[in-house]
């Protein structure tokens, strides 16, 4: 498939509770940090809209827009076979899966959407939590033509796999997740000061503040990227520097802050739906790096035909610290 204009769709283990993670206070963003290009304004007709500079491209795969759950999401697609989608987090786009994307495009449709708020999908007001967010994939899928898929997320997009196949069990053939999993009553015990031996993911007190993180790093985002790459990365030198101005530019603006924030606001509300989802009955695929313990924590009592595999001493973006580990496990288990 070439690179065409955008095209509108048609509808057709275990962890200790009281040591899980440690959140330290961020440092003061670099005011001198290098502007970046911010996400230029959409030009729009009745049928088709013009490419954006700001969307990366990748050959074999088409970029595209559909219109689903009241919203407008942009994903990526190629490839043949029974769909695949693949659901990025935070502060990524579907760019982070283009190193396992050409691969797996040999035996499925590979659908990577900008999830709501993030790179070039809209950016409402509200919608955040992740069994809207599912539902967003689900009449995305359904807007293809597909009545079931296997559905695969990293970080946040596993979080939104994880409600997927809660909220849309038929739909979901088999659902794999790293490095994170649903929303639970542990992220109400991470404590504020790091702990001996944890990670401290400083950014998800940052990010259910109201205003000032846009106020902080609108137009200057990238230094964020780089810190988290060279901190919660395994192997920083598998980031190009194309992928780093990517993922600064598209939450480079004040719409695409709060958007991607929007997903750590929510998480009270992601915990209260929990409850009332059934355990997962279909095989699920839990993969860890530096998050494996907290995933296997996270996952307890919550899927009934589960494995997990560790990929140890990777970091925290296994899709581009280990897209061979990541190719070999997705394939197999699929298969």
């Amino acid at each position: 498939m070439g690179h065409g204009k955008p095209q509108e769709s048609q509808p057709s283990h275990r962890l200790s509770r009281h040591n899980t993670l440690g959140v330290a206070a961020s440092t003061a963003v670099d005011a001198a940090a290098a502007s970046l290009l911010s996400l230029s304004a959409d030009t729009v007709n009745a049928t088709t809209e013009a490419r954006k500079p700001s969307i990366p491209t990748l050959n074999g795969f088409t970029s595209r827009f559909a219109r689903v759950n009241g919203t407008r999401l942009h994903y990526v697609t190629g490839g043949q076979g029974a769909a695949l989608v693949l659901l990025p987090g935070w502060p990524r786009t579907w760019y982070q899966f283009h190193k396992i994307m050409p691969a797996l495009a040999r035996r499925y449709q590979v659908i990577a959407p900008d999830l709501r708020g993030m790179g070039d999908s809209d950016k409402p007001a509200g919608g955040y939590d992740k069994k809207t967010m599912a539902r967003d994939i689900y009449e995305l899928l359904r807007s293809l033509g597909h009545e079931q898929a296997y559905i695969a997320g990293e970080d946040i997009g596993s979080m939104v796999a994880h409600s997927f196949a809660a909220n849309h069990p038929a739909a979901t053939r088999k659902v794999a997740l790293w490095e994170a999993g649903h929303p639970t009553q542990i992220f109400n015990e991470i404590r504020m000061l790091p702990q001996p031996g944890q990670p401290a993911p400083w950014w998800f007190a940052l990010n259910v503040i109201d205003q000032l993180p846009e106020q902080l790093l609108a137009g200057r985002f990238r230094p964020i990227i780089d810190w988290l790459i060279d901190f919660q990365g395994g192997d920083p030198k598998a980031f190009s520097e194309k992928a780093r101005a990517i993922y600064a530019a598209a939450y480079n603006t004040p719409d695409a802050i709060r958007g991607g924030n929007g997903w750590y606001k929510t998480f009270q509300q992601d915990i209260a739906d929990l409850r009332n989802y059934p355990v997962l009955k279909m095989p699920l695929l839990g993969i860890g790096g530096q998050y494996y313990e907290l995933l296997r924590a996270q996952m307890e009592g919550l899927a009934a035909d589960a494995s997990y595999v560790e990929l140890k001493g990777a970091g925290h973006y296994l899709a581009e610290e280990r897209p061979d580990e990541i190719i070999r496990e997705l394939t197999a288990f699929f298969s």
